[in-house]
């Protein structure tokens, strides 16, 4: 049976975000073509930055000196860090040049052959340097098609790096002397891919240890393309009621909607924003924002601007919407913009995509959680 999630607001710097939330990644302190006002023009409440690719572009001694992310960027809205987890298994193991991974951590090495090695210590280091609302160990990611033995390596090397990442993070908090209600939250990560023995596993294991709540880690889908339920399923069996549930990098809003049904509450993905970059725009079937139904088999729809049929088309891009996109623009001169290949037409679909993600969100707001 699973826990009712007891947890209703995301708690920040600045105070309380109602749940659930959709954070995109900003991985490198940035969305591409979007400034941070920007960002907060689509009422998204919330950004995911990148342990790894910020450790090794940035450097400590910027994020000193900005006393964080936030400042660095000119953001006003919360902010996570991931840890670099998902970058063991795309850099270090299947990346040109393979990494290596130990129980000490995991040594990058780039097409020059530069290494970067990351140890869950200095993940959690640099990433209260960033200053984030909330924290994720570094895990090690279980490959989509490994065998049994392989996932159960990664799993128990997943709970032995949460075991230095919590102590590296109260060892932290005591120095600086960081009460316990303004600490960030502090998040397990659960592998075993496709295993649901091993997924529970390493979910009773991650509990045993204490955190804030636990990501839904690893490769969500079937190899048919169907997303996964029954892993986060276990997850959320196994996990306290007032653990927050978080789906690393689940993106497609069907899967959202399945995902919240059982208690998850926290998104991130590159999705929205990679697919508006490529003229992929989301769209509610609705007429207006009040006959949004997310609880209709299909709800939305995907409307491609480049497409020549809307070289002449007036309207909104969607009714149903009211980002700077839909007010002021049609589907005409995004048309335009794209066939010209200008930036402008990748930032105005970025912010129509962002504010359909943060629409969905608000949509699950006003059904009491």
């Amino acid at each position: 049976m699973i826990p009712k999630r007891t947890i209703k607001k995301f708690k920040t710097i600045d105070g309380e975000i109602p749940l659930p939330v959709f954070f995109p990644d900003a991985t490198r302190a940035v969305i591409r073509t979007l400034d941070s006002s920007d960002i907060e023009s689509t009422k998204t409440p919330g950004i995911l930055v990148n342990t790894y690719h910020l450790y090794k572009d940035l450097g400590k001694d910027i994020l000193e000196k900005n006393d964080g992310i936030r400042q660095f960027m000119s953001w006003n809205g919360a902010v996570i860090s991931d840890s670099g987890g998902f970058q063991v298994m795309s850099l270090a193991k299947k990346g040109d040049s393979k990494g290596l991974i130990t129980d000490e951590g995991v040594t990058f090495k780039d097409s020059n052959g530069r290494k970067t090695k990351l140890t869950p210590e200095e993940s959690i280091r640099f990433q209260m340097l960033l200053k984030p609302d909330m924290v994720v160990v570094l895990d090690d990611f279980t490959e989509p098609d490994c065998t049994y033995e392989k996932a159960k390596e990664t799993v128990e090397r997943t709970i032995l790096w949460a075991k230095k990442s919590k102590e590296e993070f109260l060892k932290i908090c005591k120095k600086e002397k960081i009460k316990k209600e303004n600490r960030p939250y502090l998040l397990g990560v659960v592998q075993g891919g496709e295993f649901l023995d091993l997924r529970e596993y390493c979910t009773k294991e991650l509990v045993k240890i204490g955190f804030d709540g636990l990501g839904y880690g690893g490769w969500p889908m079937k190899d048919n393309g169907d997303f996964n339920f029954d892993v986060p399923r276990v997850i959320a069996e196994n996990s306290p009621e007032n653990y927050l549930l978080y789906g690393l990098g689940v993106g497609k809003p069907e899967d959202i909607v399945g995902c919240f049904d059982l208690g998850f509450y926290i998104y991130d993905c590159v999705l929205p924003t990679r697919d508006a970059r490529h003229s992929r725009l989301y769209v509610y079937n609705a007429n207006t924002i009040n006959d949004i139904n997310i609880r209709e088999d299909n709800f939305y729809s995907f409307f491609d601007p480049s497409k020549q049929k809307y070289q002449n088309d007036s309207s909104p891009v969607s009714t149903a919407c009211d980002c700077l996109l839909c007010k002021k623009y049609s589907r005409s001169y995004l048309h335009h913009l794209f066939k010209n290949d200008e930036t402008t037409a990748l930032r105005l679909a970025t912010i129509h995509n962002l504010r359909f993600y943060s629409l969905l969100m608000e949509e699950f707001r006003k059904r009491a959680i």
